[in-house]
């Protein structure tokens, strides 16, 4: 507890512009901490809804009853892929006259469409995450350096510098900046697995509607 008091007083001396850089990065640092806790539970919540999906998708089961329950509830992830995709190659293949390989085509184009926004979605903030990391070491460094002029202005009176008792706070800031920076690295990481399964989906789904373009029939997960 003595040393948290004596940090604050020494941030509270501080001059203007250092008090003014230390002020920055804690705002930044809070700012970047409520984004990814945002995002951890965005993500775990895409990937719960993933399993789910998959669950019900294998489970052999009626696709057009399943497309019908998606789209009464509306649904983000890996369900929106299959929803639009579902919808376009339904919606071609009442027109009769489609050829196999557009009613297959078509409806990659919308799963591609839907990933995209799922992926839009899922990526949000990040860039806000990898700019508070990219910056605040520079920021910081303007409060350092000015912090070493203070120091040397002051070199009269040791007890005056400033340097060190200034950096205690601002290497805290910069410590929880660094932090977040990493948080977006390992955050955008975890989007691309999920994109990595997105895209095996779609590949999934299209071999099964290839299957059954031709045929005219109504898919089934177990492709009969």
């Amino acid at each position: 507890m003595p040393q948290d008091l004596s940090i604050i007083r020494l941030v509270l001396q501080a001059s203007i512009p250092v008090q003014i850089v230390i002020g920055l990065l804690v705002f930044a640092s809070l700012m970047s901490w409520a984004i990814i806790f945002s995002k951890r539970m965005m993500i775990r919540r895409a990937r719960h809804e993933a399993d789910e999906f998959e669950s019900s998708f294998w489970s052999g089961g009626d696709l057009a009853q399943l497309y019908r329950g998606i789209e009464s509830r509306g649904v983000t992830g890996m369900a929106s892929i299959f929803e639009f995709g579902f919808r376009e190659f339904a919606r071609m293949r009442q027109q009769g006259s489609v050829p196999a390989d557009q009613l297959l085509e078509g409806a990659r184009r919308a799963m591609r469409v839907a990933q995209l926004k799922e992926i839009d979605r899922l990526e949000h903030s990040l860039s806000t995450l990898a700019t508070v990391g990219s910056t605040s070491p520079y920021v910081g460094l303007f409060g350092t350096v000015w912090g070493i002029m203070s120091a040397f202005t002051s070199l009269g009176n040791v007890q005056q510098a400033t340097l060190a008792m200034v950096a205690p706070g601002i290497a805290e800031a910069l410590i929880a900046t660094a932090i977040a920076l990493f948080a977006a690295i390992r955050y955008a990481d975890q989007v691309g697995r999920l994109e990595v399964r997105y895209d095996a989906f779609t590949e999934e789904f299209s071999s099964i509607l290839q299957r059954h373009a031709a045929a005219r029939t109504t898919p089934t997960a177990g492709g009969t």
